[in-house]
């Protein structure tokens, strides 16, 4: 795989002292597209100084553009458990799903701990849920009412990223933004995401808040008067 080849001529240039070090992302995925660039998951206590445990960083090798996440150990654990706290945990999945070009004794005890982490699926508090249900309620609201088509529009995308987050987290499945989230989405069953993300994709606003509603009525209904935030 030239990818292979390629990053490890990069991190033999920029990151000799790396212990572990995995490619994620679409390179990972074998799902390259023209803009594509290279994730690269870098643990080593070796590659930051003592005040440091965690950089991200956009480098320029050979043609190609890699967006390296580098952690200490502990720096690892820290920011990999605040995106579990976040539902959106990135570089734990490229951590679990990664493809290693480097790798120690302790890899495969990281995967398999994170692994099971991931599988058990984000812990979201009732409160959390009710919240995410009362700003639902309240974007809904407003795009039924809105008359300017910018207006609209701006509130039709806050109101399928929300309702797609809720809808996740539900059912005990992870989050992402961008991309990722529709890609999580489709995790899902396909009736319920055609659903929501068919009107959304032709601009039909109105069916839209129709979906939206349903999948309120689903995570419990509406929440508006006497929610405390």
């Amino acid at each position: 795989m030239e990818y292979v080849d390629l990053t490890e001529r990069f991190i033999a240039a920029h990151f000799p002292e790396a212990s572990v070090a995995l490619i994620g992302g679409s390179t990972a995925r074998g799902e390259r597209t023209r803009t594509s660039d290279i994730d690269l998951l870098l643990i080593d206590d070796a590659l930051l100084p003592a005040d440091q445990i965690g950089t991200a960083r956009t480098l320029e090798f050979e043609g190609e553009i890699f967006e390296v996440f580098t952690y200490t150990q502990t720096g690892f654990a820290e920011w990999a458990q605040r995106s579990i706290a976040q539902h959106r945990p990135v570089i734990v999945h490229m951590l679990v799903e990664g493809l290693a070009v480097r790798r120690d004794d302790d890899l495969d005890v990281l995967r398999n701990r994170w692994s099971e982490i991931l599988d058990a699926g984000p812990a979201v508090d009732d409160h959390e849920l009710r919240f995410r249900r009362y700003v639902i309620t309240d974007v809904l609201d407003d795009l039924r009412d809105a008359s300017d088509p910018l207006e609209r529009a701006v509130l039709a995308a806050t109101l399928f990223d929300r309702t797609a987050e809720l809808m996740l987290l539900t059912a005990g499945k992870w989050i992402g933004t961008g991309k990722y989230l529709p890609r999580r989405l489709r995790e899902l069953p396909p009736e319920r995401v055609h659903a929501l993300a068919d009107p959304y994709v032709r601009a039909d606003l109105d069916q839209l808040a129709d979906a939206v509603e349903q999948e309120l009525v689903t995570a419990g209904g509406r929440v508006q008067a006497g929610f405390v935030r």
